[in-house]
């Protein structure tokens, strides 16, 4: 699985972290996403999807 966020459309709402902390964090400046891990493991996958799902902004891709 990869994982690629578009900062551009981050809306900084934090649901990625509160979903999946181990791949997402956020800028402390202005609470855009960062990416923590591009290539999380296989036992990440329910969470990063559930993250994607959860983004309000559509920002996250998960490609498996």
């Amino acid at each position: 699985m990869k994982v690629i966020i578009d900062e551009n459309k981050c809306v900084g709402a934090g649901q990625c972290v509160l979903a999946a902390a181990e791949v997402f964090d956020q800028r402390d400046e202005d609470g855009i996403v960062v990416l923590l891990n591009p290539l999380p493991s296989d036992d990440l996958s329910v969470q990063v999807e559930d993250a994607a799902l959860r983004c309000p902004a559509l920002a996250i891709e998960v490609v498996k």
